[in-house]
């Protein structure tokens, strides 16, 4: 049976209390990057604000930014952005009291059902995952063709030889779409392809070599040299890898800094505002994101991805969240966002991505 995704049912405003809510006030900044008192902060979820005679979706949300009117459309925007008289939406109301409906259940998602006392209602290393799974293949085989795909990353994958190449065949077939990640994972990637080795162990024996804590700070060294990822690829005549796949299939990848980078390398983003903007700009128009092996990673996108997506043709459709790590902690942390469409796997993220590769890596 083929995929299918949730149908979207947006709020009947015919009704009440909705038919008779006020309209939504908005008021002038008072500064650049700064909200009025009273503002609204946006969630997760489809937000309408009565405007007129209509009331209008934020069509690209994101948490805890706000609400700007801007040539009748609702534009939401980081605090840091905001610019002097921009009209943000007041109000801490959610039904619609204050002119602002938040729709938590358009995509038919039941939360809060069944008995109150419930065992293995969490997500734990003692949970069967294969639905999950099932459903997961099922996912990817639609959004290869009619989404987009934005992989989150830790350097946990490049440490180990068949997560690399597993993770590779993946972007060759056309299932990776984005790659958000830090300097650790690109460096450590680069030095396998390079050195054969990740922090200085054999990435196939896990054996530390001579002097093998060299290896990420020649590699570095090296790219930093050459100018470019690119043109280190090239140089050197790396051919196998996941920044070698990404260039070659010509798949962006957001490399976002941080203080304990080394080098680092010179895609870097060493501001971290930029960097913000950077992954924002590929989560913008995401369906489906697959976070792996990196809690802080995780945690960023996952504030700045909404349950929902509206397509070019103004349908709105769901996004896809999956936080696949170790730590039972990270897991449940992003699968409490609120939605159904957060997603949490418990397992080592090198076998996770090694079996979707085998379940999906063969196709054409």
């Amino acid at each position: 049976m083929p995929f299918t995704l949730r149908p979207y049912t947006p709020p009947d405003f015919s009704q009440e209390p909705l038919h008779s809510a006020p309209h939504a006030l908005f008021l002038p900044a008072p500064q650049d990057g700064v909200a009025p008192a009273g503002y609204h902060a946006m969630s997760i979820f489809p937000e309408y604000f009565h405007v007129g005679d209509a009331w209008l979706l934020a069509e690209d949300s994101r948490m805890d930014c706000v609400a700007v009117l801007e040539d009748g459309r609702i534009i939401v925007r980081e605090f840091r952005l905001l610019k002097v008289g921009d009209l943000v939406a007041m109000g801490r109301t959610e039904d619609g009291q204050e002119g602002i409906y938040v729709h938590p259940d358009g995509f038919g998602e039941r939360r809060g059902q069944g008995d109150v006392f419930a065992f293995r209602q969490g997500r734990s290393r003692e949970t069967a995952f294969s639905r999950d799974y099932d459903e997961l293949y099922e996912l990817l085989r639609h959004e290869r063709a009619h989404g987009k795909i934005v992989w989150v990353m830790g350097p946990a994958f490049a440490f180990d030889h068949d997560a690399r190449r597993a993770f590779s065949t993946l972007i060759e077939k056309g299932y990776v779409h984005a790659v958000l990640a830090g300097n650790a994972l690109a460096t450590h990637d680069l030095e396998a392809a390079y050195l054969g080795t990740a922090l200085g162990q054999n990435i196939y024996t896990q054996e530390s070599q001579p002097n093998g804590h060299y290896n990420h700070l020649d590699t570095i060294n090296r790219v930093r040299a050459c100018g470019s990822i690119p043109d280190f690829l090239r140089e050197e005549r790396i051919h196998d890898g996941i920044l070698h796949a990404l260039e070659q299939q010509g798949v962006p990848y957001v490399l976002a800094g941080s203080i304990r980078d080394d080098g680092p390398l010179p895609p870097v983003y060493a501001n971290v505002y930029a960097a913000q903007d950077a992954m924002r700009n590929q989560v913008r128009d995401a369906t489906t994101v697959i976070c792996m092996a990196t809690a802080l990673h995780t945690i960023a996108t996952g504030n700045m991805t909404p349950s929902y997506r509206v397509l070019p043709d103004g349908t709105v459709r769901q996004v896809y969240f999956y936080c696949v790590d170790i730590s039972e902690f990270t897991v449940n942390k992003l699968s409490d966002r609120g939605s159904l469409s957060a997603r949490g796997i418990v397992t080592n993220a090198q076998d996770f991505i090694v079996n979707l590769n085998k379940e999906l890596g063969w196709e054409a």
